[in-house]
């Protein structure tokens, strides 16, 4: 599958015999991150002095990192740090600086936000006092009257009464929690700090605060455990009758404490297999339909979703534009990607200095920008060929003929009247199916 059809060469079925156990799977954009090239940051001060015609502009929404942990799990990609807690208020003080200078730019200046999430790292390790300087300190650079959703990551042993106050004082309107997994033993062979006792503890905590929406994180595949923990972890959160459930597959990311235990062959049991994640996945994702939640997407279920909505992730996943602060964070705004300095002493002494602290950065051809939303959309496990005809005008089930034919073959996708259902087959895999739609030049390549 090549040239016109834009898919790859193989078909759907050969993709089960390329899972090597470790990796980067998860697809948050497109290109990949590793086309990405520091060359192309000099264009990203350019961009941001040209201003588009009102009636072109996107939602717009603002990711914050805050890169701070209190001990790094085995299997965590993200970056963070669990020895720079001092410099917290110096960082905090630096998202301020970089959110003023994005302010002042032709292309942002006197846009409104639409959401705002806070990521890590984890962000629920701020006191309330930081939690009000951080929030106040960003709200004054650039005012939230137009946001409709403000999500906070929250760990269950940072959680307090006193903070999720200040967290509802601020706006905040969705929480998630992560949990990983309702079992202690399996909780401690994969570095959290957090137990059980801890998740019940927040989970009481954050019903009593009163979020719109309070968001569980699982994952699935974690060392040490098996078909019986993760069936009895899902049994407890659905006892808890959260609004959402998300539910990853674990991923072992090169350069990982638990990459370096599984390359020196340190662990005491095998990561499940691919299949044994995918097998749980489903088993796990019936099970929540059996309880009254609905699969929203690849990873998420949610009990209403009309009113459990996640903005972040739907409105990205349809063009919208992106401003990411902090160290690592990544950008989206008209076509061209950029991402900040991952090192936390470079990026301060950058902001410091009055920068703005440029990583790598890609620029996108109408094309590119044509298939970044049509793989993401997939991830929701449904594609309207009408709107990709109205907005880029391209007819996706002829642009995509070869990867369509395929993958319906496998059982993986549906062609409906106006465009296609990935199936839970589908959706189960989704992250090694999207890059059968990619450009010949970006298959087989590393992700990040």
């Amino acid at each position: 599958m090549t040239g016109e059809a834009g898919g790859a060469s193989g078909c759907a079925p050969d993709l089960e015999l390329t899972e090597p156990p470790e990796g980067s799977y998860f697809v948050s954009t497109y290109p990949p991150f590793s086309r990405w090239s520091p060359a192309a940051t000099e264009r990203w001060g350019r961009h941001l002095e040209q201003r588009r015609p009102r009636r072109d502009e996107a939602a717009l929404g603002l990711y914050v990192h805050i890169p701070f942990c209190a001990e790094r799990c085995h299997f965590c990609y993200y970056l963070s740090h669990d020895d720079r807690l001092d410099q917290t208020d110096r960082y905090l003080a630096a998202l301020e600086s970089e959110l003023s200078l994005y302010a002042k730019t032709a292309a942002l200046d006197g846009r409104e936000l639409d959401f705002v999430y806070f990521g890590g790292g984890t962000p629920s390790l701020l006191s309330a006092a930081r939690v009000d300087r951080l929030m106040s300190g960003l709200q004054d650079v650039w005012p939230w009257q137009a946001v409709r959703e403000v999500t906070f990551e929250c760990a269950p042993r940072s959680v307090n009464a006193n903070k999720l106050e200040a967290l509802r004082e601020k706006g905040v309107t969705r929480v998630s929690l992560g949990v990983q997994q309702m079992n202690d033993e399996v909780l401690r062979a994969n570095g959290r700090v957090h137990l059980v006792a801890d998740v019940e503890a927040a989970y009481r905590a954050l019903g009593d605060a009163g979020f719109a929406v309070v968001n569980v994180d699982l994952i699935v595949g974690l060392v040490g455990e098996t078909d019986e923990t993760f069936d009895s972890s899902l049994e407890r959160i659905i006892d808890l009758t959260p609004d959402s459930v998300t539910i990853y597959q674990l991923e072992i990311p090169l350069n990982t404490p638990l990459w370096r235990s599984l390359r020196d062959g340190e662990l005491s049991s095998e990561p499940a297999s691919w299949k044994t994640k995918r097998d749980r996945l489903r088993r796990g994702f019936a099970r929540l339909e059996r309880a009254g939640y609905t699969v929203v997407s690849a990873y998420t279920a949610v009990r209403d979703p009309e009113r459990h909505l996640f903005l972040y992730q739907t409105e990205q996943y349809h063009g919208a534009d992106l401003l990411g602060i902090g160290t690592s964070a990544f950008s989206h705004v008209n076509g061209l990607s950029q991402q900040n300095l991952p090192a936390l002493g470079e990026y301060l002494e950058q902001v410091e200095g009055g920068g703005l602290p440029l990583f790598r950065a890609h620029e996108s051809s109408s094309e590119e920008c044509m298939i970044r939303e049509f793989v993401l959309q997939l991830k929701l496990g449904r594609v309207d060929s009408g709107y990709f005809l109205d907005k880029f005008g391209v007819e996706i089930m002829t642009r995509f003929a070869g990867p369509i034919a395929h993958l319906v073959q496998g059982g993986w996708l549906s062609e409906v009247d106006d465009g296609l259902n990935v199936t839970r087959e589908g959706l189960l895999r989704i992250d090694r199916v999207l890059q059968l739609f990619y450009l010949p030049e970006h298959q087989g390549i590393r992700y990040s």
